[in-house]
């Protein structure tokens, strides 16, 4: 899921040959989950038709302040489209355009819109190569950056005129980049990259059976989730689980075994600002693999040499330089000294304690009960709450970690 699913997108349209470039914008926009409606100069209208951008937005297409086709004339509240919109998008936006925004010019309803609007407002200059670099169209152009407009940076290359230079208009999907990345640096996680590990492992004793254990992956699936959506770049390695995930901004990683789980985490920890170890991860292994599947008849008892697997959040602690380290444990006994034996043990930051004696919390359930403790032993303890929500707290709190 984007970033930008179930924002409300205003497309500005003025009359340039880049105008023909909007449907690809549109559809883009519409791809990552957004709402979409156009406003167009009536210059625009020479370029590309506003049927075309209505199909493509499944949206009515404004031009007017007056529905001319209706015998009662409504009028298109201009007001209205402005607080309508999250954020509002210009492109192209022509050298009128731009001296009519810069000057406050409001003779159409783009402009008058955009006098309304109160989110922030995109432009996408687009115009032939002697018209961008004219210093009165510079002068322009930096007053409204100036004013709190974001700049979208034409581009070099061919224009309509036969000549090549600056001048012409992103790429509407660099377009929907930008917008992309503006809405990612107001998050409280932008540029952070997260290593996240949930669900199981499942340790072969033959090739049917495993030792593995309860472990849905739903706390790591949330806890990956709400750092996307603070905006950082997550990178979620799961045991085996039936859960989906859709998120752009995280790469999942899928593995069996505690040694495919270890070898991952280990790669990808290097370059990792946070690391948090939810997995399940099997305590023990076969010693031995049995080839084929091991067979009743004749065996009246069955005796299975174990040895540990790897401790991944060990070995993390030991190779950790700057990264926030923090770790699960599930305890039933002495577990607060039991999890702060684990953190100083493992070198973490903080430990996140989970009990099997707490109902509704833990593995198969959709809520936790948790118990979050620093390097510093600050305890903080929590409510039984939905995964999402203790995802939240948790993130809550690691954010007032890095801002100490």
């Amino acid at each position: 899921m984007s970033i930008l699913n179930g924002k409300n997108i205003l497309l500005g349209i003025s009359g340039g040959i880049a105008a023909y470039k909007s449907a690809t914008l549109v559809r883009s926009f519409i791809k990552r989950g957004a709402n979409v409606q156009v406003i167009m100069t009536p210059s625009a209208k020479d370029f590309i038709t506003p049927l075309t951008l209505s199909t493509l937005s499944r949206n009515p297409v404004y031009s007017e302040f007056f529905d001319r086709t209706n015998k009662n004339k409504l009028w298109n509240n201009h007001v209205d489209l402005g607080l309508w919109a999250d954020y509002f998008v210009i492109a192209p936006a022509t050298s009128n355009t731009i001296s009519k925004m810069a000057s406050a010019r409001s003779d159409n309803l783009l402009i008058a819109t955009y006098l309304s609007a109160k989110c922030p407002v995109f432009f996408a200059p687009a115009m032939d190569l002697d018209m961008y670099k004219n210093k009165s169209n510079q002068i322009n152009i930096s007053k409204l950056v100036k004013h709190g407009n974001i700049l979208i940076p034409v581009e070099s290359g061919f224009l309509a005129s036969g000549l090549e230079g600056l001048g012409r208009m992103k790429e509407p999907d660099d377009i929907v980049e930008q917008v992309i990345d503006y809405l990612y640096c107001s998050k409280k996680l932008y540029k952070k990259r997260i290593l996240i590990t949930a669900g199981p492992t499942y340790e072969k004793i033959d090739e049917v059976r495993f030792i593995g254990n309860f472990s849905s992956g739903k706390m790591g699936f949330a806890l990956a989730e709400t750092a996307a959506n603070l905006g950082a770049k997550v990178f979620l390695v799961s045991g085996p689980t039936s859960l989906k995930i859709k998120n752009d901004n995280i790469t999942k990683i899928d593995v069996v075994n505690s040694d495919e789980m270890f070898s991952s985490t280990t790669k990808l920890f290097k370059n990792c600002d946070i690391a948090i170890l939810s997995a399940a991860v099997s305590d023990f292994k076969p010693r031995k693999l049995v080839s084929g599947k091991i067979k009743k008849e004749n065996n009246e008892s069955l005796s299975l040499e174990l040895m540990p697997t790897v401790d991944i959040l060990k070995n993390l602690g030991l190779a950790k330089t700057n990264q926030i380290l923090i770790g699960f444990a599930l305890e039933s006994d002495n577990e607060i000294e039991n999890a702060i034996t684990k953190l100083k043990n493992k070198n973490l930051d903080a430990i996140i304690l989970n009990s099997i004696n707490d109902i509704g919390a833990g593995f198969i359930h959709d809520t936790n009960k948790i118990t979050f403790i620093n390097k510093d032993n600050v305890i903080k303890k929590f409510k039984l709450k939905d995964k999402k929500e203790v995802a939240n707290d948790i993130f809550d709190l690691i954010i007032k970690q890095i801002n100490e």
